[in-house]
């Protein structure tokens, strides 16, 4: 764990403070007319999402925390556990459904992800900006309900359900944004 100065923050950079782990989201340097300079920062929390404001003296020793990302590929699950496998060691890695969060809705098997590591503990998966799922279930669009923008619940082989056109039916492949989580086009 290597020490910072708060004068060397970047956006990205993970700090570990006693609360846990935060991400810088924003900082700005202050030089006030009178007084010492101070950087005031946005840090989110790793684990919760929370966003909390911190302000530090110029020059103060922050901890800054190590994150392993490494490329894995989603092979099973195995009850309540995703299991990966690292792309260059083969090495498998049993994973608690706890630790992908929201991200599992957007997984399915063979596909590929990377996970942020904080020694040997999940703190984070990124994921493409879209991914291909295929519609599992919905109901068939019904005749003369044409609507304009008109949408229905839909199914993906994940479970994840998103709202979709009506004229999307079960089987077809859809792209779906990870971020939002929104329909974005049939495939």
């Amino acid at each position: 764990m290597a020490a910072v100065s708060s004068n060397d923050l970047k956006n990205g950079m993970t700090l570990r403070l006693s609360e846990g782990l935060f991400s810088v989201v924003e900082f700005q340097h202050v030089k006030p007319g009178k007084g010492g300079a101070f950087v005031r920062t946005k840090l989110k929390n790793s684990r919760t999402g929370a966003v909390i404001e911190r302000t530090y003296r110029g020059d103060e020793k922050l901890v800054q925390a190590v994150i392993d990302k490494r490329e894995m590929q989603y092979l099973y699950r195995d009850g309540e556990q995703y299991v990966f496998m690292d792309n260059s060691s083969y090495e498998q890695l049993h994973v608690e459904e706890s630790s992908l969060g929201d991200s599992r809705k957007f997984i399915k098997e063979g596909d590929s992800v990377v996970l942020q590591m904080d020694d040997v503990e999940i703190i984070g998966v990124e994921l493409p900006a879209a991914v291909e799922l295929t519609i599992a279930q919905t109901d068939p669009g019904v005749q003369g309900d044409r609507v304009s923008g008109a949408k229905k619940p839909a199914t993906l082989e994940t479970g994840l359900v998103v709202q979709v056109p009506l004229f999307v039916n079960t089987g077809d492949r859809v792209k779906v944004d990870t971020r939002s989580g929104e329909y974005m086009t049939r495939v």
